[in-house]
């Protein structure tokens, strides 16, 4: 059994021990990932009420997962990253995605350099070299695109970490390009991407750097009025399953990461928002592109782009952008 598969299989009995809590499918708790089924250890699905009667708290830096004393905590322009000096790789990178800055305003530079802010370890890109492992990027480049600061800063070796040629192409590619798209739809979300770190995994390079079996990511819209939260687990090899395999509840990447993410929210929030998913609320095939650049001053053109006039379960106008012309976006039967 090739090496990867059997961990995988590992991980997915490890997870079921510990009672972890996977992703539902509305109402029928139809599982995202089918070897892991288990419905002794499914949470309960949330009414739409439980969520979106809260008011958003207002504050900044929502993203930042509670700090490993142990790791250091490094802040750049674009994101915050917590580098694990045991293991030589960040335990998490984290940001803030606007609808915005989802917009090209820099070129991809594919610079790859030492994080000046970097102290306590070494990392080269002589340690990539002839290693078999793309230097995978955790906040993607594509997402660091507004500024020549945010983009320069993405390709610090900090940011980087082992990644599996089909895998770094491919489904997590297509996971960085979801979660551009909710960035748009939703106006903003709140993301935290890292490796699962375990004792034994194997190194590359003269600095040894972990090479990770599993990589997650977790999102919270936090916008009104559908507020919500997802996470994933994915193996480090290349998969064409669809990405609702491998969604999990972010409670599930807490207890394989023993990470504390969103942990500045108003506790009943928090407890329900990393404890429950719902796939429905999430918009799983491609939208058409409703922004783009505007060459002539680098700014912003929503063409045609205006808030959908659909309403919510609550009643309250929806709070998507949305192109279609009928003014409704993709959940309340736009094109």
């Amino acid at each position: 059994m090739p090496l990867m598969k059997k961990s995988w299989i590992i991980l997915s009995f490890f997870l079921l021990a510990f009672g972890v809590s996977f992703a539902q499918n509305g109402s029928n708790a139809n599982d995202g990932n089918k070897n892991l089924q288990n419905p002794g250890t499914r949470s309960k699905p949330v009414k739409e009420d439980s969520i979106n009667g809260f008011h958003p708290i207002s504050g900044t830096n929502l993203e930042l997962p509670k700090s490993n004393p142990h790791d250091q905590i490094i802040t750049h322009k674009g994101y915050t990253l917590s580098f694990n000096l045991s293991y030589h790789i960040a335990d998490w990178v984290a940001y803030k995605l606007t609808a915005e800055q989802t917009v090209p305003v820099v070129e991809r530079n594919n610079h790859f350099v030492s994080d000046p802010l970097l102290t306590s370890c070494s990392i080269s890109n002589d340690d990539y070299k002839n290693s078999g492992y793309d230097k995978g990027h955790l906040a993607p480049s594509a997402d660091m695109c507004y500024s020549q600061q945010t983009m320069a800063e993405s390709f610090y070796l900090s940011n980087m970490s082992p990644q599996v040629p089909s895998f770094n192409r491919g489904i997590w590619k297509k996971l960085e390009e979801k979660v551009r798209q909710w960035a748009i739809e939703d106006n903003s979300v709140f993301v935290v991407t890292g490796a699962i770190l375990t004792k034994g995994l194997p190194t590359i390079g003269l600095n040894k750097i972990t090479v990770p079996e599993y990589f997650y990511k977790v999102i919270l819209d936090y916008t009104e009025p559908e507020i919500k939260g997802i996470g994933f687990i994915i193996p480090n090899q290349g998969s064409q399953e669809p990405l609702q395999h491998f969604a999990v509840t972010i409670d599930s990447v807490e207890k394989v990461t023993g990470i504390d993410f969103f942990y500045k929210l108003p506790k009943d929030q928090q407890r329900i928002i990393e404890s429950t998913v719902d796939l429905n609320e999430w918009h799983w095939t491609t939208l058409k592109p409703h922004q783009k650049t505007d060459t002539h001053n680098s700014g912003t053109i929503h063409s045609g782009s205006k808030r959908c006039t659909g309403l919510t379960k609550k009643g309250t106008q929806c709070s998507r952008m949305t192109s279609s012309p009928n003014g409704k976006c993709w959940q309340h039967g736009g094109d």
